[in-house]
């Protein structure tokens, strides 16, 4: 796997190289890496080129978590034009889903296309939680919250292992992005074909954010993944994937 320096620090992804289409860059959540989209950089073929990074101070990228979407967005940029890309889809999951959305509002001429997974257009996290963090602590309950019905027992032991793995602080900066994050009153100014995907068992972000953005986005759809939670793209790798090899042949 590929590393990349990024604004002066070493950025680590993930790449598949496919033949025809856009190339499409894919956003994880907080605490996350480029491991959450396992399943679709393995099983989308709809694309010219798949990457996932690895956010700063994630995974193996080097550099520091930030604690605003903008300081991401930014980051983004950065690594499309790393990579002399200059029109592409963006997919984001949770915090990546603001930071993709956010993207979309400043740089509206270098997206072709959004896939909005598990996210909303704002994202306040619960007080508790940010408490917890600042006092060091993991995020206890993540895992329960983070999944749905449809999550194997293996899926569960492999997420509970990742988040304890996490430095609360990278946790910490992710959940205060998304707590100051808030474009309710901006969404229909983004003009771009949009898939928004969820869980109807996502209880981090729930259904009634996916919808909302439905009503609000001017070329939007949703598909809406039955059982599944917050972390739809690992529960439910194919119907997830189909959904997206079909956006993906619509905008080609």
């Amino acid at each position: 796997m590929p590393f990349l320096k990024v604004d002066g620090e070493s950025c680590y992804y993930s790449k598949n190289i496919n033949r025809e289409g856009l190339p499409l860059i894919f956003i994880h959540g907080s605490g996350g890496s480029h491991r959450h989209w396992h399943h679709q950089l393995k099983g989308l073929g709809g694309a010219a080129m798949l990457l996932a990074p690895d956010l700063p101070g994630h995974g193996r990228s080097a550099g520091k978590p930030a604690d605003s979407v903008g300081t991401y967005r930014e980051w983004i940029y950065s690594f499309a034009r790393s990579l002399r890309l200059t029109r592409f889809v963006l997919a984001g999951h949770s915090l990546g889903g603001a930071i993709a959305m956010d993207f979309a509002l400043h740089y509206p001429e270098c997206l072709a296309g959004l896939i909005l997974v598990g996210t909303g257009a704002r994202l306040r996290v619960a007080p508790a939680i940010l408490e917890s963090l600042r006092s060091g602590l993991p995020p206890a309950p993540m895992t329960e919250l983070a999944y749905g019905s449809l999550a194997t027992p293996e899926l569960l032991q492999q997420g509970a292992q990742e988040i304890a793995s996490v430095d609360p602080a990278v946790f910490l900066a992710d959940f205060t992005a998304c707590d100051r994050f808030d474009i309710m009153e901006q969404i229909p100014s983004i003009t771009q074909p949009s898939l928004i995907i969820c869980g109807t068992e996502d209880r981090l972000t729930p259904l009634k954010y996916s919808r909302y953005l439905l009503q609000q986005l001017p070329r939007g759809e949703l598909v809406e993944i039955s059982g599944a939670g917050h972390m739809v793209m690992l529960e439910a790798p194919e119907e997830v994937n189909g959904a997206v090899d079909r956006f993906l042949e619509n905008l080609s």
